[in-house]
């Protein structure tokens, strides 16, 4: 689809809307204008989905009528070569939320890559939890296996792909190969939402937290719900957009476009978290107000302090030219600009301290 038909078909889904655009349950990392109830979270299956369109209507038990029961499939379409830009001519900079970190103090956490898919659904157990296919896009998870509706107290309990006991939850949608047929070409989240090709695990997930350049950072709390980027901004806009795209060699720049990378260089995302803290909610209507990004400077606002900055760097053997593109609600046609994640952090309370530790005391862990 070319980028004019890509505007038309936005248009014609404002208008089918009343002129509202209604958010599609992303991968808790769109902004659902707080249609999803509770301040302070508790169990992840206690809130409210009733604003999630993505899957209105879907009790979960029935497969008949599913074109009707997940919008937006009548305007699947592929990437545009306008989606696509070669990294060479980007110029170095770096857009987007995030990313102001203290010089010094790192910690890591190794969760894995989920190499051998065991760890993958299409649904939305934050936003839309008991619902089938609630993102209508396939999603890589690492940390806890729980995933599904569950409760806090599950994510807690489950067991994990993490080191050091770390039972958080870190995933992202998938990157496929065009070229390729997937295994779900016929289900929900893969072919009949419009992700046609083959999922391509990352070749390394690095899940780093960061320090704040002005203050030192305080533990973030237990189910602390944290979610970046906007899975609908190719129809919602810029304002909860965060993608950052590169190539290993190029990292000195980022894109919100799909990066050609040269030869011998791999694809690259780069997903900032934010990292001012309210003090006091882990959870927000919008999933976001709780928590917000560093001013340009670094500094947290007032009524906020720094925690730990999250940044996900997910780095592929992706295809040659530009046959590849991320997971997307149908009506997004995997625009570059959706690209988003999410994390819920349940680190043992001990582990965190040594997170805040290791960060504030300038140290690599």
């Amino acid at each position: 689809m070319t980028g004019p038909v890509r505007l038309l078909a936005a248009a014609a889904a404002l208008l089918v809307t009343g002129g509202i655009v209604v958010a599609a349950g992303s991968a808790a990392a769109h902004e659902d204008s707080g249609s999803d109830s509770g301040s302070d979270s508790g169990a992840a299956s206690s809130q409210s989905d009733s604003g999630d369109s993505g899957d209105s209507g879907d009790s979960g038990d029935d497969d008949s009528g599913d074109d009707e029961q997940f919008a937006g499939r009548d305007q699947a379409s592929p990437p545009d070569d306008d989606d696509y830009v070669d990294i060479t001519q980007v110029s170095p900079g770096a857009d987007g939320k995030g990313g102001q970190f203290s010089p010094a103090g790192t910690f890591r956490t190794d969760c894995g890559r989920n190499a051998d898919g065991a760890h993958r659904n299409s649904d939305n157990f934050v936003l839309a939890p008991g619902k089938r296919n609630g993102a209508q896009h396939v999603h890589d998870y690492v940390g806890t296996t729980a995933t599904f509706d569950s409760s806090d107290d599950q994510l807690q309990s489950a067991d994990t792909t993490c080191g050091n006991g770390d039972r958080s939850t870190y995933y992202w949608p998938v990157i496929r190969d065009l070229n390729g047929t997937g295994d779900d070409e016929d289900d929900d989240g893969g072919g009949k939402d419009g992700n046609e090709g083959s999922i391509t695990a990352p070749s390394s997930v690095d899940l780093t937290f960061h320090g704040n350049p002005k203050e030192d950072v305080v533990a973030a709390p237990q189910a602390l719900r944290l979610a970046t980027g906007d899975a609908k901004a190719g129809t919602e806009g810029d304002q909860n957009a965060n993608a950052k795209w590169t190539c290993t060699g190029f990292e000195d720049r980022t894109t919100t476009k799909y990066p050609e990378c040269p030869q011998g260089s791999r694809l690259v995302r780069i997903l900032d978290f934010p990292s001012c803290w309210d003090g006091e909610n882990t959870d927000s209507d919008d999933h976001r107000s709780h928590v917000a990004f560093p001013e340009e400077d670094g500094s947290c606002g007032e009524g906020t302090q720094p925690i730990p900055a999250l940044r996900m760097t997910l780095t592929y053997d992706r295809p040659d030219g530009t046959d590849f593109a991320v997971d997307s609600f149908p009506d997004q046609q995997h625009d570059p600009k959706t690209d988003h994640a999410s994390s819920i952090n349940f680190m043992p309370k001990s582990l965190m301290k040594r997170a805040v530790r290791c960060i504030n005391d300038g140290i690599a862990c």
